[in-house]
């Protein structure tokens, strides 16, 4: 990569947050971690995310779905990847049902934990080559 793109990952389990982040980057981006919604909303005002990776529960059952608008309000045109266990762990199903749905959760893929990192490496590349 000539210049390296900005990724900020957000999630309340260290571990995960630290795994994502060594995934990113090895394969060469820069990444900014935040362990939740308040500390992400401060740290992409200094580092200018290019793609954001979400946790979607954190301090509340929502947090991943309010970062994500207030990044899509500051950065309009920045990817934003939500990764949950949701489903797993309660068979609720996150896919918007209409396109009001989708317009109002705003994330350009919904992945879910635990996601291989090559399939969230694939959805990266894919997501900044748009």
């Amino acid at each position: 990569m000539s210049t390296k793109k900005n990724i900020l990952v957000v999630d309340d389990d260290i571990d995960f947050l630290d795994q994502i982040a060594l995934t990113m980057k090895a394969d060469g981006y820069n990444v900014t971690t935040a362990q939740g919604q308040e500390e992400a909303e401060d740290a992409m005002l200094t580092a200018i995310p290019d793609l954001a990776i979400l946790d979607l529960m954190m301090e509340n059952m929502d947090s991943g779905f309010v970062l994500c608008h207030h990044i899509k309000k500051i950065y309009p045109a920045t990817p934003v990847i939500i990764l949950t266990a949701v489903e797993a762990e309660t068979g609720m199903d996150f896919k918007a049902r209409c396109s009001e749905a989708a317009s109002w959760v705003k994330a350009d893929a919904m992945m879910h934990k635990p996601v291989l990192p090559e399939q969230l490496r694939s959805e990266v590349r894919r997501l900044l080559r748009a």
